[in-house]
């Protein structure tokens, strides 16, 4: 399950890291039993609505299973965040 707190931090580290691997490095020392990816927002399903969204950045759900992992918009099935790189529209 991931709690509103995951989301906020995860908000936070966007807004002082900016989207990539800073970010997600240091929400994985803060989370590690999570897991945290990231990709372009061209990548998730368009259906998909973000948990979070910021300038530049939005947050999907990452569920897991006994199989593959797939995307949520249920938190208490998430097991992590995919940070999505969000790009402006031209």
């Amino acid at each position: 399950m991931i709690g509103a707190e995951v989301i906020d931090a995860a908000a936070d580290a966007l807004g002082r890291h900016g989207y990539g691997e800073v970010a997600i490095e240091a929400l994985r020392k803060q989370w590690p039993a999570l897991r945290f990816v990231a990709c372009p927002d061209d990548d998730v399903p368009p259906r998909l609505k973000p948990a979070a969204a910021g300038e530049g950045w939005a947050l999907y759900y990452i569920a897991g299973g006994e199989h593959c992992l797939s995307l949520t918009t249920d938190p208490a099935a998430a097991i992590g965040l995919v940070l999505a790189e969000v790009q402006p529209d031209d």
